[in-house]
């Protein structure tokens, strides 16, 4: 495995590997690799000639009082593990390169990105689009894996190439999960034993959703009701929102049918962790 550093490195080496008529797949990460990040790389290599893994702790993303200064870092254990599952290049930019001195120019995508994870956190989605955009201009790839995990940030980036017309499919790969049922995060590193366990209410919770619907029960606000209570009950939890939405808009539903997103951000201990399930309506 390859790892780049310089910005003009990563673009010659994707000029080349086009010229030779080879597939790039793409994926963005911020390091810190545990097995959803690595169900990414086994994707695109299973899909792509070239396999390109960015590991970049992008700055802009993250807001006042947010953990960008203590965010879980490994880059020599990432690379180890990269290289495991068949990575062809790991570029690791630094951030003065990303954004140098005079940088004025960044990616909004309006409407999906003021709801949610973007109402909590003002700015974050226009970080994200902006890095990504930058990597996709850089990396030059024909596909791009995230996971559903982060289902609004997926949402946002498939706008984005849409909207600029770029020619690149952005995959979605679904949620990987330990086996006590909890999202696999980097931000996991944080949890306590003791809140570890209030974090198993998250999942949980999606999947008590399912089977209301499943038992006949179409009221959101019902439906809305028992996941916080499921939530809220564990010590060191706090809820940040619990949303019934449209999987494509992200608009809040006032009745439930077709496939229907419930979308939940809590705080457990200082750990700010997410998850979702696309809920099905017989």
């Amino acid at each position: 495995m390859e790892r780049i550093v310089e910005i003009q490195d990563m673009i010659a080496a994707a000029r080349r590997a086009r010229r030779e008529g080879k597939t790039i797949g793409f994926v963005p990460t911020m390091g810190y690799f545990h097995d959803g990040h690595l169900r990414l790389m086994t994707r695109a290599r299973q899909e792509s000639d070239l396999v390109v893994v960015s590991l970049f702790v992008n700055p802009t993303q993250f807001g006042p009082g947010e953990d960008l200064a203590s965010y879980p870092r490994d880059p020599e254990g990432d690379a180890a593990k990269a290289a495991s599952v068949g990575v062809d290049v790991l570029f690791c930019p630094r951030a003065e390169d990303m954004y140098p001195p005079g940088s004025r120019t960044s990616v909004h995508v309006e409407g999906i990105t003021d709801k949610l994870c973007g109402e909590s956190r003002p700015g974050h989605f226009r970080g994200v689009a902006t890095v990504v955009g930058k990597l996709f201009h850089i990396v030059q790839p024909q596909r791009a894996y995230f996971g559903l995990k982060d289902y609004q940030q997926f949402l946002v980036i498939k706008r984005m190439v849409a909207d600029l017309n770029w020619d690149l499919e952005v995959v979605g790969v679904e949620t990987v999960r330990d086996p006590d049922g909890v999202a696999m995060s980097s931000r996991n590193v944080y949890l306590s034993p003791r809140q570890r366990q209030s974090a198993l209410s998250l999942n949980r919770s999606l999947r008590r959703a399912q089977e209301l619907i499943d038992e006949g029960e179409r009221r959101p606000e019902t439906i809305l009701a028992v996941v916080k209570e499921m939530i809220s009950q564990q010590p060191q939890v706090r809820i940040d929102y619990v949303v019934l939405c449209d999987p494509e808009t992200l608009e809040e539903v006032s009745l439930l049918q077709g496939d229907t997103l419930l979308a939940l951000a809590a705080f457990v201990g200082k750990s700010r962790l997410i998850d979702n399930a696309v809920l099905s309506v017989p």
